[in-house]
Formats: structure tokens, sequence, C-alpha cells
């Protein structure tokens, strides 16, 4: 059977014709991800316009498109042709789509602006090496075809038919041309080989290697990675996807976003204690000995447990609402800590194991009306939440607060393309260091925790996971008496 590459445009690149020998090709700018490229093409040859068209509808083989261009211009015109060929290679414009008896199977669409695809490898030969599918390669649904990505690419492959899956399924062990075969008959080895080639030059294989050792394909540094962390540096920063990013807000006319603050949780409310900004500015130890005294401490002083009283300064002084006010298509609202874009998507829910004057209970913060929501007395659940947060702080101690802080994401991802979880996590450090510095001033004692069970408190809450889940802990006490006070 007859295998051929069919080289067509991208398909969201725009062919404007402006007269029978110019036109301007054109990709349209994505914000933050890719800028507008326009190409001007003047004294354009009927034979290459010709080829440019058939570019722009359903493509040719590189012999078809050198044939139409020698039958319509002639010989003397195939070297600009090659060059503007070139060009639409280097730019990352063309697609190239691997063909079985006028069968398509897979198509390789570059991702950015000058990929380092080279066509020439398409056209050799894979040896008898074994090649193995990259651990980063990974496939899913877009729309309505099946595609095969990888953080280490600046291409994907569209899976056009399902023996291209077959084949991708096979490799997750290492194969090599002549196996394959045998495994996918219903295609040629010529077919077979040309279709490794593809996911060479995508970087969705690479060369097997014997167990134990470094793969073919990876460096240390590439190694130290895991699968998902790479994948979502690439997929929320530029480089390596052609998505759109940043404050797109692409739900307007479709539903509205989300208000500033959750609706009521609980009629069983606590007025907390609210302090006078102006005394504290007075009193606080100096900005730059705060900061250097920030620390985790993990330990408490249970004689003498955190306070009321202490809690609601806390609460005042890091997560409070200071204003609302509308902007873009929402509500917004300003809070002590910096929040990208002034979503201000975090709701903080205190767990209160041991606090004089608050009994020990399940609260949501209002940070509106500054007041603890009760939710719920404490559980089997909150046990287990309050567990977990010993266990992930070193089993040093059990904590007198476990601050669990949830995102309701569409705050966020309302506005946010390509980069929304990103921000989240921006804004969770930000409201760390602000934790962290309010804490260390009042002499309590903060520590923030690595991870925590999102599934087992979004079951506590009653949350769903997916609208409203935590994304970090903080465990805040009393300082133990052998811990002092702010000084040098």
């Amino acid at each position: 059977m007859l295998t051929s590459w069919v080289l067509s445009f991208k398909k969201i690149l725009s062919v404007i014709e402006e007269a029978s020998d110019c036109v301007v090709l054109q990709l349209p700018l994505i914000p933050l991800t890719r800028p507008q490229l326009t190409l001007n093409l003047e004294a354009v040859s009927p034979g290459l316009m010709a080829a440019i068209q058939t570019l722009a509808t359903d493509g040719g083989t590189e012999t078809e498109l050198t044939n139409l261009v020698m039958q319509i211009d002639g010989a003397s015109q195939l070297p600009n042709f090659y060059y503007y060929l070139e060009k639409f290679i280097t730019l990352g414009l063309l697609c190239y789509t691997l063909v079985e008896a006028e069968r398509p199977l897979a198509t390789l669409v570059p991702l950015s602006l000058n990929p380092q695809l080279e066509l020439r490898l398409l056209r050799f030969s894979v040896t008898q090496q074994r090649y193995r599918l990259s651990r980063f390669a990974y496939c899913h649904r877009n729309q309505e075809e099946m595609v095969l990505e990888s953080p280490l690419s600046h291409a994907q492959v569209i899976l056009t038919d399902s023996q291209c899956a077959m084949l991708v399924a096979e490799l997750a062990k290492p194969q090599s041309a002549e196996t394959l075969y045998h495994k996918v008959p219903t295609l040629s080895q010529q077919t077979i080989q040309q279709f490794l080639n593809i996911l060479l030059m995508a970087k969705m294989i690479g060369e097997a290697t014997e167990e134990g050792k470094l793969p073919a394909d990876e460096n240390l540094a590439l190694t130290q990675w895991e699968f998902h962390d790479l994948l979502f540096h690439s997929r929320s920063r530029a480089g390596r996807h052609s998505n759109s990013a940043g404050k797109t807000q692409r739900f307007v006319g479709q539903f509205s976003p989300q208000p500033v603050t959750k609706p009521q949780m609980s009629k069983d409310r606590i007025d907390l204690y609210k302090p006078d900004l102006q005394k504290l500015n007075e009193e606080d130890a100096p900005f730059t000995l705060i900061v250097e005294k920030r620390q985790s401490v993990r330990s408490y002083n249970d004689e003498e447990p955190i306070t009321a009283r202490q809690l609601g300064e806390f609460l005042y002084r890091t997560a409070r609402i200071k204003r609302i006010f509308a902007k873009d298509y929402g509500e917004c609202s300003n809070r002590p800590y910096v929040n990208g874009g002034t979503c201000y998507e975090f709701e903080l829910y205190p767990v209160i194991n041991l606090c004089q004057g608050i009994p020990a209970s399940l609260y949501h913060y209002c940070p509106k009306e500054h007041q603890l929501e009760r939710l719920s007395g404490k559980t089997p659940q909150i046990e287990e939440l309050l567990e977990q947060a010993r266990l992930t702080n070193f089993k040093v101690s059990m904590p007198q607060i476990l601050v669990v802080i949830t995102a309701r994401f569409s705050r966020v991802l309302w506005n946010y393309e390509s980069i929304a979880y990103a921000t989240i996590l921006k804004n969770l450090g930000a409201l760390y260091q602000t934790l962290y510095l309010v804490a260390t001033a009042m002499n309590l004692a903060p520590c923030a925790l690595g991870t925590g069970n999102t599934d087992l408190f979004a079951a506590t809450v009653g949350t769903d996971y997916y609208t409203e889940s935590s994304v970090g802990e903080f465990l805040l006490g009393s300082r133990p008496t052998d811990y002092h006070h702010l000084d040098l």
C-alpha cells in the first residue's frame, strides 16, 4: 500500500488573496501565548499561488505541489517554491498528515512558531532500533479528535485512525517497526516506520534502554521531573501550546461569575474581635524584624492555648474584606493579602481543636461580617482532618487550630484561561506569607502544611470537589514557653 505525506496549512491560518499576484498569510494573535504573525507575499507566480491555495484547502504531497508549480510556471520557479516551503516549515505553519491508500492516519500539528521540526526526518526509514513511548506523552480528547501530546514537544499528533492509537498503546513496551507490524498487520511496514518517524519528530517516543538506566531521551534534569509537574509547568506558561491564555473571560454571555462572598452557610454565628489598627500600627514590632523572625512553629502551649480574641485579630488582619466593588463583569474585593485579578477565591475554614472562648468545632470564616459560622461539632471526619494534619506536621503535636483554605475555583476559572490554577497557587503563596507575618507579629505559632486530603474535606463540608475544595492548610496556635517574643 502506498504511504505518503500530505502537507497543509494549519486550520487557524488565514489566506487572504489581495490580488492575482499578492497574498497575505496570517496567524491570529493569542494573548500571552503567541503574537500575531503576518506574511505579505508579493509578485507571487501563478504556480506558487496555486500551491498556496492547495495548502490552504485539502493539501498535497511535496511531489504533487512540485508538479503543480512545474506545470504552471515551469522549472525556473521551483527554487522560489522551495524557498517558501522551507519558510512555512520553519515558522510552524504546515501540518503533516500520514496517508495510506488515500486514508489519513495521523497528523502532526506544530504548536508554536519555529517549532524546530525537520520535514526531512520523515524521509528516513526507522531501523531495527526499539522505541518506547515517552513517560510524558498522553492522549486526550479535543472536541471530536484524539490528540497525543507531551510537555517535551512543540507539536501535537492527531490520531485520525484507531490503528495508530493501537500502535501508541503497543509502544508502552519497547517495540521495533518489525514487531509492531506483526501486531498491527493491517498497516504496511513502511506506514509503521513513518508513524514512528512522526512520533520521534514530536518527541513522543525515544530509544528504549535497559532497565535501571536513564531513558535515551532524558537527561539528569528531565529525569527528576514527574509527569504531572512538567505538564502543569508547560501548559500554564507560553511556548509549548497554542491555547488562549490570560484574562479572556471566556464565559461572558454564557453564565454569570460567582459573587464575591459565599451564601450564608449557618445561622449559628460568632462575632469576632476587631483590633484597633491604629494602635497596632504604633505597637507592632518593625516590619524588618517580623520578616527576619518569621519561621514555622510546630508545637504549642496547650496549657495556655490561643484565645478567641487572638483568633479574631488574626483573621481580621489577614483575611477580612475591606471593601467590595464592581470590576469588569462581576464583583471584586480588597483584602489584606495580594491576589491576582482581585478574584479572592479563597475561603477559610478554621477547624478548632483547642481555643479559649470558642468551642471545638468546624467553622467557616465570613470575611465581610468578620464572623465565624459553626458548621458542625467534632465528627469522626473532623478528627481525621486533625490527625492527618498532625501526621503531616511530623507528628509533633495535635493542632490547636487547623485552617483549611479552599478555593471557589470559578472565581478564577471564569476569568482566566491556561493560567487559572497556576494563578490560584500563586495567590495561595501570597496568603501563606501574610498568615505567617501576622502570626509572627502576634507572637503566635504558624505553620503551613505541604498537603492535605481534598476529598475528605469536601465530604466533611459538603462541597463539590470541582466547585470548591481545599488547596492549602495552615496550623495556628499559641507559642510554647521556650519560644521568646520578637527580639534581636
